[in-house]
């Protein structure tokens, strides 16, 4: 049993078996609110549908997925659109919507390429869509109906999918443009950085150049001021000998002293001890007496040439 949705809206379609006529299936007066889709998915054979003189509002979205339907009838419901994909539905030759609501069509109505026969009168079509139609009172015109509004639907397609292509290509060309400026941008940035390290890697050089200027420049200042100082210092103090030079003076004098000391100590004791009669007095009283005669001498010699030179 197939029952219309909505409340007690609907009544009794029956057994579709039960209806099923050949590869026919009349379910019009019916008072169905609401196509039994699963049950007419289970009839592949069905593949002419009567849903005429019903309740019918709208149309699930399943009821698209009845590919193997060649003739079908809605006429005389309350349908007001009908679903997005319906034109899945490419074995569809046969196609009545006399006296609905529908206003347009959806835009896959044109992959209905097998469609020969359509009726859309008495429904509140657009204006346009309703020209193009034109009247369906004998086969003729509903054939001739059929291939116009299929056409015109063909260049609705169209139209939309250059739209939908601008609109991508649109939107490409803005990723494009975006991706360009961040880029960009990007680039901008890396390239202020650089000029920020450049700079910051300048200064500190300065920097480093003046420290060490400054710094060169009070050594230099500190060796001069320490050579001033030392300078006077150095001229006021007579100069000394060195060390070394010193100290051999020193022990040549000492040495002399203690020779003189000596010939004066041996002399004393050969001229005033009992020693004098010893040979090594008599000789060293005999060499004294020769060295103060010959200094004697000396200054008689001296004092002559003095007088010569005064003359």
């Amino acid at each position: 049993m197939a029952r219309g949705g909505g409340g007690g809206g609907g009544g009794k379609a029956g057994s579709l078996k039960d209806k099923l006529d050949g590869n026919e299936l009349d379910l019009s007066l019916c008072d169905l609110s609401e196509v039994p889709v699963r049950e007419l998915a289970a009839l592949p054979k069905a593949t002419v549908l009567d849903l005429s003189c019903n309740n019918l509002i709208s149309l699930p979205s399943d009821f698209c997925s009845l590919m193997h339907l060649v003739k079908l009838d809605l006429s005389k419901n309350r349908l007001q659109q009908l679903p997005l994909d319906f034109g899945r539905l490419v074995n569809l030759q046969h196609l009545d919507l006399l006296n609905n609501r529908l206003v347009t069509l959806p835009v896959s109505f044109a992959q209905l390429k097998n469609l020969k026969w359509l009726d859309l009168k008495d429904n509140p079509l657009d204006p346009v869509l309703a020209k193009v139609a034109g009247d369906c009172l004998d086969e003729k015109q509903c054939k001739q109906a059929a291939v116009r509004v299929l056409q015109h639907m063909k260049v609705i397609q169209s139209e939309q999918d250059q739209e939908r292509q601008r609109k991508l290509q649109a939107e490409r060309e803005m990723e494009k443009k975006r991706e360009a400026e961040q880029r960009a941008r990007e680039a901008q940035e890396r390239e202020l950085r650089k000029r920020e390290k450049a700079e910051e890697k300048e200064r500190r050089r300065r920097e480093y150049d003046a420290q060490r200027a400054a710094k060169q420049e009070m050594e230099k200042k500190t060796k001069k001021e320490t050579v001033q100082t030392r300078k006077p210092a150095s001229s006021s103090r007579p100069p000394q000998l060195p060390r070394h030079k010193h100290s051999w003076s020193r022990s040549v004098l000492r040495v002399l002293l203690l020779v003189l000391l000596c010939i004066l100590c041996t002399l004393a004791v050969c001229k005033l001890t009992e020693l004098r009669h010893q040979p090594l007095c008599i000789s060293v009283n005999t060499l004294y007496e020769d060295v103060v005669a010959a200094v004697q001498n000396h200054k008689a010699l001296q004092n002559l040439l003095h007088q010569n030179s005064q003359q």
